[in-house]
């Protein structure tokens, strides 16, 4: 985390247009992001905190201060998690202002994404190819061949999609109440379907009708976080997806894509968080036997920061039958960002050291972290494989611990990443 030691002019001059001077001046210095900016934290550098890098974005767009790679490695540095918006009494739009920077830091050359991410950015784009792509992971996930440090343990579905298996199951079960429609997602959809399978379970067993639109695409947060502009070709895929189905909302099951989805399908559709959504209806409890599972909530950043929910109901965690409780610091970043556990993996690792020591003396047997975000769930997963837990653990998404299917058994079938 050290920053470069010889600044010089970068090699192309910044273009576009640049934040809002409004929403970079309306930052009131009070301090109170620092105590919850995860980069901060780790090296007590101001720069390195949310109001540290908006004085940086603004001296630069007033003309008071060269572009330099001070600057780009600051900004690079930031994990994306929003805790400083739900911190900041001024209601500074930080994570807007970050995108708009980040755009414009890939546009103008000053900072270029890896190759690999940048594929990966594209192909998320295309859902078909994506989803060919990956069959082999998929296959090998169903079989409990793919070892990854990421690649939690799973058996989706290998051909079978999920707008496919909510057709078969609305015709069997023929569900009468709200009616929603689905995001599928493409990491989600492509490699975690059974989480996507899970979802559709739930919500039919709740009496909630699933439609699952096929045009539907990537949300765009995968680029977003990339720095990666689409020229809004996304938000107008899905809008025109998503709109006039006559849905009451439309669900997503990651905390990341409901973020980016809600921003544009507002004033089209609305966008919730299908535990928030649950909770509302009150979800058909599982009831179950005595047994020593514990489970630990981990909340992800872009549900509590980002779309500003209060967390996942009570109602939903009660309904899973299991013994939950928030794990510690449950509010904080557990570093996955997006894709910041691949471009800043050893930053990521420190963010979640402090989080997963716990889980060696945690309570249970067997022991599970739950959570509503994928990625946050692949971040979670690699805690073993780094050596931060000792022990046998699992991950889950909380739908699959409502599922009235599962496709594990949380007792007695624990195993370590």
């Amino acid at each position: 985390m050290n920053p470069p030691h010889a600044p010089a002019p970068p090699a192309v001059e910044p273009g576009g247009t640049p934040p809002d001077r409004e929403l970079l001046t309306s930052c009131v210095h009070c301090g109170l992001c620092l105590e919850v900016c995860p980069t901060y934290q780790l090296s007590g550098d101001e720069n390195n905190s949310p109001r540290g890098r908006l004085r940086l974005w603004r001296e630069e767009a007033e003309g008071r201060l060269a572009p330099d790679p001070w600057t780009d490695f600051y900004t690079s540095e930031c994990v994306g998690c929003l805790a400083c918006e739900t911190a900041c009494p001024a209601n500074v739009p930080y994570g807007e202002v970050l995108a708009h920077v980040r755009h414009e830091h890939v546009a103008t050359g000053r900072e270029k994404p890896g190759i690999g991410l940048r594929w990966a950015a594209a192909v998320a784009t295309r859902p078909s190819l994506m989803n060919w792509l990956l069959l082999p992971a998929r296959v090998l996930r169903r079989n409990r061949l793919l070892r990854h440090r990421f690649v939690f343990p799973g058996r989706p579905a290998a051909v079978q999609s999920t707008a496919q298996y909510a057709r078969q199951l609305m015709a069997r079960r023929r569900p009468t109440g709200p009616r929603v429609a689905l995001l599928t997602g493409c990491l989600m959809e492509s490699l975690f379907r059974e989480i996507n399978f899970a979802t559709v379970r739930v919500l039919v067993e709740n009496n909630v009708q699933v439609i699952v639109p096929p045009s539907q695409g990537c949300c765009g947060a995968f680029q977003e976080h990339l720095g990666c502009d689409d020229g809004g070709r996304l938000a107008s895929r899905n809008r025109r997806a998503f709109a006039g189905l006559g849905v009451d909302a439309v669900v997503t099951n990651a905390a990341g894509c409901g973020l980016k989805l809600g921003k544009d399908l507002a004033g089209v559709v609305p966008v919730r968080d299908v535990l928030g959504f649950l909770g509302e209806i009150g979800p058909v409890p599982r009831h179950r036997g005595p047994n020593g599972v514990r489970v630990y909530v981990d909340l992800p950043c872009h549900l509590v920061h980002g779309q500003k929910a209060a967390g996942i109901p009570e109602s939903v965690l009660r309904a899973t039958g299991y013994a939950c409780e928030l794990a510690p610091q449950a509010r904080d970043c557990c570093g996955s960002g997006g894709v910041y556990n691949i471009q800043k993996p050893d930053n990521a690792r420190a963010i979640l050291a402090r989080k997963a020591a716990f889980l060696n003396e945690a309570a249970g047997d067997p022991v599970v972290l739950a959570t509503s975000n994928h990625v946050c769930l692949m971040q979670w997963h690699s805690a073993r494989a780094s050596g931060l837990v000792t022990r046998p653990y699992r991950v889950a998404h909380i739908m699959q611990l409502l599922d009235p299917e599962p496709d594990f058994r949380l007792a007695g079938s624990v195993e370590g990443p």
